[in-house]
């Protein structure tokens, strides 16, 4: 494919040689002649300015370069456009495999796409075009939209609720029991029984073996647009906000709110009953012990503001020094 009509497709604007002939996608480091890439950070210019790539997608301040460009508000999204035209994911077979146990009472919509040792329960109802992947299971009841996508060994449990357009990879867990015990006058525990659901809206994906637990009571709820990373646990009667995006490990304590366009990073903790406001980031493996407000930025354990937090860690470092001297002043009284 031309780099002129890579241009015209991704919307971008074009420095260089338009005829250059692309016919794949590779990061900077490992491009060469007939491949595109992208750098959308600044401290990666020298290996921007090194690569054998034959054109570079770039933002419309990135400085020049020597091979063609390709130049955009918004590097990363033309970059996810670009893999775009020239892979196609393969396309499932439509039809049940002979193999899948589908209830009487269960329905299914038009074009489906059933893998081997697939199970759906009683009064099941999904939408059309689903592809299930071999060995998922749908419980009993549960109400699914259209563009259903799970991969292998999904489990879906009774009674959730799941709208359109949603990816579950493989391994993801959804409606398992939340972790609820009463404590008897013996000291031993007794079960409390989960009667909640899971509600998933539209456009969501959730990542390999993450687990979203139903409550007591009432609903754990994934909003429309949420994306979840591989292995977070979603603790029973939380609520994940629209568009919010939880990364790898991240795990959520029964009935946490998070809010919408919120970034929690990797193996950030959230120690439940609390609320997190609209637009937070936390940073690696901060923990969040209470409420935060809309739009911080928060890192440590326990969290707090970002920049303080680095100025803090800035100082931990040279404590034991520190220590020394008020030691030796002390001393010297």
């Amino acid at each position: 494919m031309r780099l002129g009509a890579i241009a015209e497709a991704l919307g971008c604007r074009l420095e260089g040689d338009a005829d250059v002939e692309i016919t794949g996608v590779r990061g900077v480091e490992d491009a060469g002649a007939s491949d595109l890439a992208f750098v959308s950070n600044r401290k990666y210019v020298a290996r921007a300015r090194a690569t054998r790539a034959g054109a570079v997608i770039v933002d419309e301040d990135f400085e020049p370069l020597p091979c063609p460009t390709l130049r955009t508000s918004n590097p990363y999204l033309a970059f996810a456009h670009s893999i775009e035209l020239f892979y196609t994911p393969p396309a499932p077979r439509r039809g049940i495999d002979p193999t899948a146990r589908i209830a009487e009472t269960a329905t299914l919509g038009r074009d489906a796409a059933i893998g081997p040792y697939v199970v759906i329960e009683d009064d099941a109802a999904i939408g059309d075009r689903a592809t299930l992947a071999p060995f998922t299971f749908i419980g009993r009841g549960c109400r699914i939209g259209d563009d259903f996508r799970t991969h292998s060994h999904v489990s879906i449990r009774e009674y959730t609720r799941i709208g359109r357009n949603v990816i579950l990879q493989d391994g993801v867990r959804i409606g398992a029991d939340g972790f609820g015990f009463a404590k008897m006058d013996d000291e031993r525990w007794h079960k409390i029984l989960q009667s909640g659901v899971v509600v998933i809206e539209d456009d969501v994906e959730i990542g390999a073996n993450t687990t979203v637990d139903r409550g007591t009571i009432g609903e754990t709820r994934i909003r429309r647009g949420a994306k979840i990373d591989n292995l977070v646990q979603i603790g029973h009667a939380s609520v994940v906000g629209e568009d919010t995006l939880l990364c790898a490990q991240v795990g959520l304590g029964g009935s946490t709110v998070v809010g919408r366009s919120c970034i929690l990073t990797g193996q950030v903790g959230v120690v439940g009953h609390l609320e997190i406001g609209d637009r937070v980031v936390a940073t690696g493996q901060t923990g969040i012990p209470g409420d935060v407000e809309d739009g911080s930025t928060i890192s440590g354990s326990p969290g707090f503001d970002n920049k303080r937090w680095l100025r803090s860690s800035a100082v931990f470092k040279r404590l034991p020094e520190l220590l020394r001297r008020i030691e030796a002043l002390e001393k010297s009284r």
